[in-house]
C-alpha cells in the first residue's frame, strides 16, 4: 500500500430538513448558489482529499446542485433512520488508505476553508502522537463540527448502533479526544429552521 497523507471529508447531505417547513435547506440559495454547493466547494478548497458526499433525501436534486465538482458520491438507503447511517455510508465508501475521516455537516455554511485546514493540520499533528486520536473543534467551550476520526475507528463507526451521529464514540474514548479552539463560532452555526436561514441570509 502506498503511503498516504490524505484525510477524507465525508459530507452528510442525506437529511430530510424536517424542521425547514417542507423545503430542502441544502438547495436554498446562499451567496449565489445552492447552500450545499457553497459548503462542498469550501471543503474542496481545503486540504481534505477525497471529498465524498452522502446522498439520501432528494438525492438527484442534491447531486444536480453539485454537478461538475470533483467529488465522489455514495447513496445511503437508510438515511431516514438517522445521521449515523449516513456517516457509516461515507466511511464505508472512503478509500482504505486514508489517515482518517472529517465528518462534515452540509448545513454549516459559514465555516471557511482556513478553518477546515486548521482542523486537518491539528488532526495530522495529533495522529503523529496518537494513532487513535479524535479531533473536536470548540468555540468558547462549546463543541461543534466537523469532528475528525482516525482511520482506526473505521470498524467502530461501521458497528455503531446509536442513530444520532458519532457522539457516543467521542464519549467512549475521552483519552483520545483532542480539542481544538476555533477563532469563530462558525462551527456552531447550523441552519435548521426557516428563521435561522433568514438570519443567515440577511447577515451574509
Amino acid at each position: 500500500m502506498n503511503a498516504t497523507n490524505r484525510v477524507a471529508a465525508i459530507v452528510l447531505a442525506a437529511g430530510s430538513s424536517r424542521r425547514m417547513g417542507g423545503r430542502n435547506k441544502l438547495l436554498l440559495p446562499f451567496r449565489g448558489q445552492p447552500l450545499v454547493r457553497h459548503v462542498v466547494t469550501t471543503i474542496l478548497n481545503s486540504q481534505a482529499d477525497p471529498v465524498l458526499v452522502v446522498l439520501g433525501h432528494e438525492a438527484e436534486a442534491v447531486r444536480a446542485a453539485l454537478a461538475d465538482l470533483p467529488i465522489g458520491f455514495t447513496y445511503n438507503p437508510r438515511h431516514a433512520e438517522g445521521m449515523t447511517t449516513s456517516i457509516q455510508a461515507g466511511v464505508a465508501a472512503a478509500p482504505a488508505d486514508v489517515l482518517g475521516y472529517m465528518i462534515c455537516l452540509s448545513d454549516l455554511p459559514l465555516i471557511e476553508t482556513a478553518e477546515y485546514d486548521r482542523l486537518l493540520e491539528a488532526f495530522r499533528k495529533a495522529l503523529a502522537r496518537d494513532p487513535a486520536c479524535i479531533v473536536v473543534p470548540e468555540f468558547q467551550g462549546q463543541r461543534g463540527n466537523p469532528v475528525l476520526f482516525a482511520a482506526s475507528y473505521r470498524a467502530a463507526i461501521l458497528a455503531e448502533e446509536r442513530l444520532t451521529g458519532c457522539r457516543g464514540l467521542v464519549r467512549r474514548y475521552p483519552e483520545h479526544v483532542v480539542r481544538v479552539a476555533m477563532p469563530t463560532d462558525h462551527i456552531l452555526q447550523d441552519i435548521d429552521t426557516p428563521e435561522a436561514f433568514e438570519v443567515l441570509r440577511k447577515a451574509h
